[in-house]
């Protein structure tokens, strides 16, 4: 098969879709059994090293009206024929082939608000368009969880025979780490003794005004609260944070990937009450670091998470300072089954069950 992929997702490092589309694509080019046609676009970024690709330089904003709103040139116009095109989640190009599109989430439809314009991009009127597309022309749509799925089909209302679960998994980086390299990371960022770490852009989805309430009614003066992620908008955790008075809670900012696994590795406990995740790939990091987690019994995360974690509801501040004490009563076990859960997800099965849906369109 001659195989298309989008991988305009890589000129945004960091994003959870850039993560999936760099580990997915290193693991298909693998196989010798396939020809693959990589489509990068990006105004300003450079097209990524580690990939042969075609590139297109031209405007975002071109493309969404071209491809998105009006719906012109087939994707074969740039990129020569191929037997099946994978969209990313920005863009969806017309084609004269069959499609297969991954969803991450819908968060378009349950938190809008969480996109703001952005030069000239209105981001929800744009994906709203392209999922329009999806439902017309994908043969098949794959979802990162089965939480997605039953929200694409509740929402978007494509039939579930078309739909196909395939789980991520998190980056080969994140492991357990030595006690010189935790240090070196506790040091960097001013991190004096144990903590429990919060990672996730700074907005109310991620629910971090009520971590920082459990962590306060817990009272645990042995131990810091770090928060790690961009500012986003919406609750103004400085403000909350400021009224700690015995200043044990540390608003890092943006952190880069390299940071993260030693983070994790540091931490006492991961805390993570999300209130809506596509999949919720912090939880298999942190595991995977030898972190014990507490995350949110809705969405996603159950599904991610397994046995292997703390459960708490996230709408409720006492039930998470009840996580996060359980976690720290029960840190060795909750870290080798962690640790176990985290193994039982793969880049390589990703692959593998990819290449299954781009030969399953075949028989559409």
């Amino acid at each position: 098969m001659k195989i298309g992929i989008d991988i305009s997702q890589l000129a945004f490092p960091g994003s959870g879709s850039a993560v999936y589309t760099e580990n997915l694509v290193k693991n298909l080019l693998k196989s010798q059994e396939n020809e693959y046609v990589l489509f990068f676009s990006s105004l300003r970024q450079p097209a990524p090293r580690n990939f042969k690709s075609i590139n297109l330089k031209l405007p975002p904003l071109l493309l969404e009206q071209l491809w998105n709103r009006f719906h012109l040139l087939p994707i074969e116009k740039l990129i020569g024929e191929i037997d099946v095109f994978h969209t990313s989640d920005w863009l969806e190009p017309p084609a004269h082939c069959l499609k297969v599109t991954t969803i991450h989430d819908l968060i378009i439809y349950k938190y809008p608000e969480t996109f703001q314009r952005r030069g000239g991009h209105d981001i929800v009127a744009n994906l709203k368009r392209k999922l329009e597309w999806v439902k017309k022309e994908s043969a098949l749509v794959i979802a990162v969880s089965e939480s997605t799925k039953q929200d694409i089909i509740e929402i978007l209302k494509i039939p579930a025979k078309k739909i196909r679960v395939i789980h991520e998994a998190c980056s080969t980086e994140f492991t357990e780490k030595s006690a010189e390299d935790t240090e070196k990371i506790k040091k960097k960022y001013g991190i004096k003794g144990d903590y429990l770490l919060a990672v996730g852009t700074l907005e109310p989805r991620k629910n971090l005004k009520r971590v920082i309430e459990a962590f306060k009614i817990l009272d645990i003066r042995n131990l810091e609260l770090v928060i790690a992620g961009k500012f986003g908008w919406g609750e103004d955790l400085k403000s909350i944070k400021n009224q700690d008075s015995v200043n044990q809670i540390k608003l890092l900012g943006y952190v880069p990937d390299e940071d993260l696994p030693g983070l994790y590795a540091g931490a006492e406990v991961f805390v993570y009450p999300s209130l809506y995740e596509g999949f919720g790939l912090p939880i298999l990091e942190a595991m995977a670091c030898g972190c014990p987690v507490v995350t949110s019994n809705i969405s996603s995360m159950p599904e991610v998470a397994g046995e292997a974690a703390v459960l708490v509801d996230p709408e409720k501040v006492n039930d998470i300072a009840r996580g996060i004490q359980e976690a720290l009563e029960n840190r060795e076990q909750l870290i080798e089954k962690g640790k176990a859960r985290a193994k039982e997800f793969s880049w390589e099965k990703t692959a593998r069950e990819t290449l299954k849906v781009y030969q399953e369109t075949r028989r559409c």
